[in-house]
């Protein structure tokens, strides 16, 4: 039996890679097709068939190689995750749970993870009786530690970073790999140690080499120790007692073989102080190893050197007392045996340089563009979007809705209207009466109301299954609890961040419920008004009172002083009018533009001029998106001078408002017509706002709806988790209650693997998503406006028109 270990392998299973792959290229790609890369495919899956196959042999290593080169080369085409869920269960737990995760990271990591564990196998199955043997073995282990030391690097910092809500595999820890390499290199040291002594070198030399495979055992020992609970693996018992026992082995060893170097140059006292320490060491070690069950040869190995030692103090005792008469000093009054490291991590050449270990061979996904500039093209899409978005329409909008607001605090065009018409009705009133009429306006209104209801009670409903689910679960594992299976966490412990997320959809809910209540409400109150509009125009015109008196049916018309500022007025208006005519139009050419402008070949261009094993990042390319989106400045800055002009022009239209009111203040029939025009205007701008929120709130429910359908999905499969884990539990306490010869042995820790996260998106069921224009998902209600037959119209200022932007509403998606 060895007196050294070897690292097992992380047992994976078999992942559905062609159709993850497949999806991917269909998703992503949409320059290719998927069956282009069929041969691409199958070369990743032989590669990992041959990389996982289990077996101990040396001619592996190449196929571990090779197939890390690849997934570094496929990490530059494709991102971690691409919705392939990789399985790989516990190092010491083969058959536990795997830990699954959708990252091409975890796969690296991994595989250089077993790559470390064949290098130690090949090294602990060498026979070192021979020096060849000792030799092959030294170089396994040191290779298996330049892995793991390369493993600890960029491999795993990368890993870090790309995980979200997943926390790294605590195997896969940077504690466990780095405690690994110290203990590779301390059995390489070991080796080393064992050369020297089957080499007959000086005692000074051996003693030397043997304080340096100490000193790396007890760096192993140490780290895993000071490793957080949370990063700590589940290690055997024995593994733990194992660096124990060496560190005191080897601390004995090299105190033996200095006191041998003292008692050559006639350091008898010095042999005794160091005889004593290392009897003391070896003492301990022997206790470790025989109360912990290590392995045999570690044990016959302790048991050796101690009984070595104590036949050693006695005749050193003996010599002392009866020829040389030497004072023994404290052992801290001795030198310090300085250690004297031999063996190193050495990274396999094939593993430092990934391109070196492919040579000639085909890369695979090599005509596929990189991911990285895949994403670049991605973030300059987005970024015309938001440009388009709020720097040309949004801004244009936003002066469009200043003008208006402005207009209505004025009452224009009305006054000018009723001035010009006294009786009649103006042909913009008519038009927004007849799209009120065409749409059916009240009747869309209470359908959409309708529907909103319906939606909403759906939606909550949704929840509702969700929460039944997880207490269907509570109530199942009380029972269980009950029946006095309890070593795992009740369910309310366990479920505390789904139950939190319940919570914060059920809050969104009620607010949602609130702004709905306010939309109905501003309809009782408007609907009336609206009514109205859909009246034919003989009707309608029939409402509203004409500005004619009895002196003005004798032919009176508008007094002169009237006439020139309502000239000027009209003349104000048209230059506004040509102002967002203008924005229209320059809002219409950037859209063209944009959905014209195509960055890919660039982007292409560009990429190929860089290194093919270089990680190609988005950042590389950030010059190259600023030069394209700068096109777009022209529109933001042709729209920033209008609507500088159209401060100017608003500015001059308030002056000559208040002059042309002031010019026909007593005139009572005008402003009578003229507040009825308005109340209708006003009437038709509130039927808008009303039927724009009721969309908002159908596509509000719909985007809600097809989150908690995804959440009543993961509620599922946490469920799931728990089942299995229970009735892991409960064969595991049944096959112990038929062996009672076992019953004293300790129970195993059953540990909670991390459960994949669900990727796939969930289709709408039809029978909770209503299909509805696209609207954005937020809104907000805000309207302070009187009641439309309420006497304040007469005495306060018209209120400000509402925006044609969407307010924003709390997202449905919780933070």
């Amino acid at each position: 039996m060895p007196n050294q270990v070897s690292i097992p392998f992380k047992k994976t299973y078999a992942i559905p890679l062609k159709q993850a792959v497949y999806d991917h290229i269909q998703a992503k790609h949409h320059d290719a097709h998927p069956e282009a890369f069929k041969w691409d495919i199958g070369r990743w899956e032989s590669l990992r068939k041959a990389a996982t196959s289990g077996i101990v042999h040396v001619d592996r290593v190449n196929d571990f190689i090779s197939y890390h080169a690849q997934l570094v080369f496929i990490l530059t085409k494709l991102p971690a995750d691409i919705a392939l869920e990789i399985p790989y269960a516990p190092v010491f737990s083969p058959a536990a749970l795997p830990v699954t995760l959708s990252n091409l990271h975890y796969e690296r990591c991994a595989v250089l993870f077993n790559l470390a564990a064949l290098y130690s196998q090949l090294g602990s199955s060498e026979d070192r009786s021979t020096s060849d043997g000792v030799k092959r073995a030294s170089a396994h282990y040191q290779s298996a530690a330049g892995v793991l030391s390369y493993l600890g690097g960029s491999p795993l910092s990368k890993f870090q970073v790309s995980l979200v809500d997943e926390t790294i595999p605590s195997d896969l820890s940077e504690p466990f790999v780095k405690s690994f390499e110290w203990l590779m290199l301390a059995q390489a040291q070991e080796c080393a140690w064992q050369l020297a002594v089957l080499g007959q070198k000086s005692n000074g030399v051996i003693a030397r080499l043997a304080t340096q495979v100490a000193l790396l055992y007890g760096s192993a020992l140490s780290t895993l120790r000071e490793a957080s609970s949370s990063n700590r693996p589940t290690l055997p018992n024995d593994w733990l007692a194992f660096l124990e026992t060496k560190q005191a082995h080897f601390d004995a060893a090299a105190q033996y073989r200095k006191g041998i170097d003292d008692t050559e140059n006639s350091r008898y006292g010095h042999e005794l102080a160091r005889l004593g320490a290392a009897r003391a060491s070896a003492k301990g070690g022997y206790a470790i190893a025989r109360r912990s069950g290590v392995a045999t040869a570690v044990i016959q190995d302790i048991k050796s050197l101690l009984e070595i030692v104590e036949s050693n103090v006695t005749r050193a005792q003996r010599d002392n007392d009866l020829i040389y008469h030497q004072d023994v000093p404290a052992l801290s009054a001795l030198p310090v045996v300085s250690p004297f490291p031999v063996a190193k991590s050495t990274i396999p050449a094939g593993i430092q340089e990934p391109a070196r270990a492919l040579g000639n061979d085909a890369m695979i996904f090599g005509e596929l563009l990189s991911w990285g500039a895949r994403l670049a093209i991605e973030i300059y899409n987005d970024r015309k979007q938001t440009v388009i978005k709020e720097d040309v329409i949004g801004l244009a909008q936003s002066l469009n809705d200043n003008r208006e607001r402005t207009l209505h605090e004025l009452n224009l065009p009305t006054a000018l209207e009723a001035l010009d018409k006294p009786i009649g009705l103006p042909p913009s009133l008519l038009s927004k009466a007849e799209e009120v009429r065409l749409d059916n306006g009240p009747d869309r209104i209470e359908r959409s109301i309708e529907d909103v209801r319906l939606l909403a009670r759906r939606t909550a409903d949704i929840l509702t299954d969700a929460m039944d689910i997880l207490d269907e679960e509570a109530s199942e594992d009380e029972r269980h609890r009950e029946g006095g299976l309890s070593q795992r966490l009740p369910s309310h412990q366990a479920n505390e961040e789904l139950t939190a997320k319940a919570e914060r959809y059920r809050s969104i809910l009620e607010q949602a419920a609130e702004s709905d209540a306010v939309v109905r409400q501003r309809w009782d109150e408007w609907e009336k008004n609206i009514v109205e509009l859909t009246w034919d125009e003989a009707a309608l015109e029939a409402s509203v009172p004409s500005s004619t008196s009895s002196g003005a049916q004798s032919g009176r018309s508008a007094a002169p002083s009237t006439l020139p500022h309502a000239r000027a007025l009209r003349v104000l208006l048209e230059q506004l009018d040509d102002l967002a005519r203008e924005r229209e139009q320059l809002s219409h050419r950037a859209q063209r533009l944009a959905d014209a402008d195509d960055i890919e070949p660039r982007i292409r261009r560009e990429a190929s001029g860089v290194e093919r094993w270089a990680d190609v990042q988005p950042s590389i390319f950030e010059d190259t998106l600023d030069e394209e989106i700068a096109k777009y400045d022209k529109f933001r800055n042709d729209i920033q001078q209008g609507g500088e002009k159209q401060g100017e022009l608003l500015g001059m239209l308030k002056a000559r408002m208040q002059t042309f009111l002031e010019s026909r203040r007593d005139d009572r029939s005008v402003k009578e017509r003229e507040n009825a025009l308005q109340s209708l205007d006003l009437a038709y701008h509130k039927y808008k706002e009303i039927t724009r929120h009721l969309e908002e709130g159908l596509q509000f429910y719909n985007d809600l709806a097809a989150l908690l359908m995804k959440f009543k999905e993961n509620c599922k499969g946490w469920v799931n988790d728990r089942r299995s884990e229970m009735l892991s539990l409960t064969q595991t306490m049944n096959a112990m209650s038929m062996r009672p010869e076992e019953s004293l042995a300790p129970t195993p820790s059953i540990a909670t693997p991390n459960r994949p996260s669900i990727s796939s998106a969930h289709q709408r069921n039809s029978e909770h998503v209503l299909q509805t224009p696209s609207a954005r998902p937020t809104r907000k209600i805000a309207m302070d406006l009187p009641p439309p037959d309420s006497d304040q119209w007469q005495t306060i200022d018209l209120p400000t028109p509402p925006p044609s932007k969407p307010a924003s509403r709390k997202r449905a998606v919780p933070q």
